[in-house]
């Protein structure tokens, strides 16, 4: 029944030419209706301070930011007393388990996750990271075989003796009145770190994040707006916002971002937990071209240095495309996850 369901979610992801386009040419998978901005707001109003504010102001900065992101995401403000959490499927192998979960999300609304799990499980509290997929993919794609773009990402981190969880974020409809698609998206994710939270085995002072293009900016996302975010690896989303209005799926966008920050500015409020970029030779200059993330990547180790925290803050320019870079990932997280 599992391997018949598993089979359902992945249809069309067994073939390693569809799933990379897929993800390489998001901007046709979905249209979004994006709210007008009058052309005479300033943009980027809120943009990443100079460094002469000290720890202390840029400290001050994140907070506000944070706080103003979260107004225009439309994140809940209650949580679901329980997650009153209910086990759809389990399989196991001799390296690691893997069950799907449903959960509370928010007071209206419940969610499908996957949890992997080390085997044998040992006595002990594990490292965790939420593994997120991109455009088109699902709950599934970080444990599908090669050839992927994802590499096995998820699976890798399992049998490097990480806990894994995933869930569905490539949705294009928002679920609930009053909601945006990006706050629902970035909403669900938070209640991942908040399961995990809740296991016996799992350290919640050693969670992390990972993600590959869609997964990558949503990544970013978490580790930008949930502190309890350790350690965020970022792949295939270092750019600016502008290259984002041309040949990508609109879904990034909601009414009141850009008037706010960039995505540097976003990556900053990151600092100073570990934050790794990863970004291919291999991209097209349309898409996520090494040239612009060195340039976006100049605008984010300024806050690092203000915390004298630069040696967590680590780029990787690959020699690859639109992809994960499996050994730096999991060398990065098993460094700064210990």
């Amino acid at each position: 029944m599992l391997k018949k369901e598993r089979k359902r979610l992945l249809l069309g992801f067994y073939n390693p030419f569809l799933s990379y386009l897929l993800i390489l040419f998001s901007s046709i998978s979905a249209i979004v209706i994006i709210p007008l901005y009058a052309d005479d707001k300033p943009l980027r109003q809120l943009k990443i301070p100079e460094l002469s504010v000290g720890q202390e102001g840029i400290s001050s900065w994140q907070k506000k930011v944070r706080h103003e992101l979260s107004q225009r995401l439309s994140l809940p403000d209650t949580k679901p007393a329980s997650f009153d959490e209910k086990q759809i499927k389990k399989e196991g192998n001799h390296e690691w388990n893997l069950k799907e979960i449903e959960i509370q999300s928010t007071l209206q609304r419940r969610m499908r996750v996957c949890l992997a799990i080390p085997f044998p499980q040992e006595e002990k509290k594990y490292p965790a990271i939420v593994c997120i997929h991109g455009h088109g993919g699902n709950r599934y794609t970080a444990f599908e075989n090669e050839p992927s773009p994802y590499h096995e990402f998820g699976k890798i981190l399992v049998q490097n003796g990480f806990v894994v969880i995933t869930t569905d974020v490539s949705q294009h409809e928002v679920y609930e009145k009053d909601r945006t698609l990006m706050g629902e998206r970035l909403w669900d994710l938070m209640r991942c770190v908040d399961y995990l939270e809740t296991l016996p085995f799992v350290d919640k002072n050693r969670i992390g994040c990972a993600g590959l293009s869609l997964g990558g900016e949503m990544a970013m996302w978490l580790g930008a707006m949930d502190t309890r975010i350790k350690a965020t690896v970022v792949c295939g989303f270092l750019t600016y916002m502008d290259q984002m209005e041309k040949n990508h799926c609109m879904c990034w966008k909601f009414e009141g971002l850009r008037e706010l920050v960039d995505f540097p500015d976003i990556y900053g409020l990151i600092a100073p937990r570990a934050l790794q970029c990863q970004n291919g030779e291999k991209e097209p200059p349309d898409q996520f071209p090494p040239s612009l993330a060195q340039k976006a990547w100049a605008e984010i180790t300024p806050v690092y240095r203000a915390f004298n925290a630069e040696e967590k803050a680590d780029l990787i320019i690959h020699s690859g495309g639109h992809e994960i870079a499996i050994e730096p990932m999991l060398n990065f997280l098993k460094r700064n996850l210990p």
